[in-house]
């Protein structure tokens, strides 16, 4: 079995989506997979992409689901994007057999080498998140590497060092940076709109973060169709919603 680094990395790169503003444009999977499909982890196959049962490596996914408060008598559409969170306790590490799955020292990074890898997938099944991705034809496991050959490839500017799904986002519902540094952006951004770890109970310690939608209430007389934000107790109500979402 693989273990943990033994001297944790004092950086944390992830990501911090938010939920209150990601439509579900399905942009970051779509250039993520274009980007890696000829990167560090490709290629990213498709398995019959057009017939009855599609299927595929893909290393993001977006869910969409409509979230209703029975209570209140309301709903509301929620977009969740889903990849690996490069957990600090990551058993998707801690069980791979041949060490293949490992965690990377200096930044955090969770990380698999293909070359080693067999294929077994107890890595899948040891990940609550179901983030990891079997390639039939590799043979091999696959997953989201934060495109650590473009955060680090100084061919680039500095403003495009970040992962594909980033780049992408046409409503900025994704940012990328340090989440161990209190001071960094993405620090700045989870401490100020209250974001969480993904499923804590899982003891994994996931280092990504969502941030929750925030509360809307009907606008005024004016215009009555309009959705303002509010400060009111309904942010309870869709903190609940977006737990029951993500605990499903």
């Amino acid at each position: 079995m693989t273990s943990l680094p033994t001297n944790p990395s004092k950086v944390k790169l992830g990501l911090v989506i938010d939920l209150d503003i990601c439509v579900g444009c399905h942009a970051c999977a779509v250039n993520c997979k274009e980007w890696n499909t000829s990167g560090k982890m490709a290629p990213l196959t498709d398995m019959q992409p057009y017939g009855a049962k599609p299927d595929g490596v893909w290393f993001n996914r977006v869910h969409t689901f409509e979230a209703v408060d029975e209570q209140a008598g309301t709903s509301r559409t929620v977009h969740f994007p889903r990849s690996c969170l490069h957990c600090d306790d990551a058993p998707c590490v801690t069980v791979c057999p041949t060490g293949a799955s490992y965690k990377r020292e200096e930044d955090g990074i969770v990380l698999i080498n293909s070359d080693t890898c067999i294929g077994c997938k107890l890595c899948s099944w040891a990940c609550p998140y179901g983030a990891r991705e079997y390639d039939e034809d590799e043979g091999v496991m696959k997953k989201c590497t934060l495109c650590i050959d473009k955060i680090y490839n100084e061919n680039l500017p500095l403003e495009s060092r970040v992962p594909a799904c980033v780049s992408t986002c046409p409503t900025g519902a994704r940012s990328f940076g340090d989440l161990a540094d209190q001071n960094s952006d993405v620090s700045k951004l989870v401490a100020a709109r209250g974001g969480y770890a993904l499923m804590p109970e899982q003891g994994t310690a996931p280092v990504n973060r969502y941030l929750p939608p925030r509360p809307k209430k009907l606008g005024n007389s004016l215009a009555p169709r309009m959705l303002e934000y509010s400060d009111d107790n309904s942010a309870g109500v869709l903190a609940r919603w977006v737990d029951k979402i993500l605990s499903a």
